[in-house]
């Protein structure tokens, strides 16, 4: 897809900590294609609630790959509540094995807030180290800026929101307008 007839589609970070009881997940609101902002203020951080239990998730990638992915996860999730680990690895699996799911551009970071996991398309569910996950094209700015940040004293919110400022700063394919999700253990 990048190449010059057709420019890839770039643009999201999200990242979720960890801290004091909670998880935060905020991802920023940025849609490129090639060079150009399609779009300043996309929201890629959801709260489901399948059977009446919530869970926050934050993508990156094509937001109709996302999607399905999410419709996904909430029917498992539905299928055996409270089982967030369950849920994901099934859909992981169901990801990988699938030919049509296969094809699947997005990754997940989903939490209800006591457990915290990356799924992607290769069929892996990541538990992350440290207490914080981050995707996307500033995934790594994000997560290098909060691991620093989780030496302070600040909470997760905080972490997070200025985590995602210092990526902003660096990484093109990120802006500063943000959707936050908090959700309690």
């Amino acid at each position: 897809m990048a190449d010059d007839k057709f420019p890839g589609w770039h643009g999201t970070t999200i990242l979720a900590v960890r801290r004091g009881g909670e998880v935060v997940v905020a991802g920023d609101g940025q849609v490129s294609l090639g060079q150009t902002v399609i779009k300043g203020t996309a929201r890629k951080v959801r709260r489901l609630s399948p059977g009446g239990k919530d869970v926050v998730c934050g993508f990156a990638g094509s937001t109709a790959d996302a999607f399905t992915l999410l419709e996904r996860l909430e029917k498992k999730l539905e299928a055996a509540p409270g089982q967030l680990a369950r849920a994901c690895v099934d859909l992981a699996k169901d990801w990988r094995m699938d030919k049509y799911l296969r094809n699947l551009e997005a990754m997940l970071i989903v939490t209800d807030g006591t457990a915290l996991f990356v799924i992607t398309g290769a069929g892996d569910v990541l538990e992350p180290e440290h207490d914080i996950a981050a995707i996307g094209s500033g995934g790594n700015f994000a997560l290098a800026a909060a691991r620093g940040l989780m030496e302070t004293d600040l909470p997760a919110e905080a972490v997070a929101r200025k985590a995602m400022a210092i990526a902003a700063d660096i990484c093109v394919y990120t802006n500063g307008n943000l959707t936050v999700e908090r959700i309690t253990a």
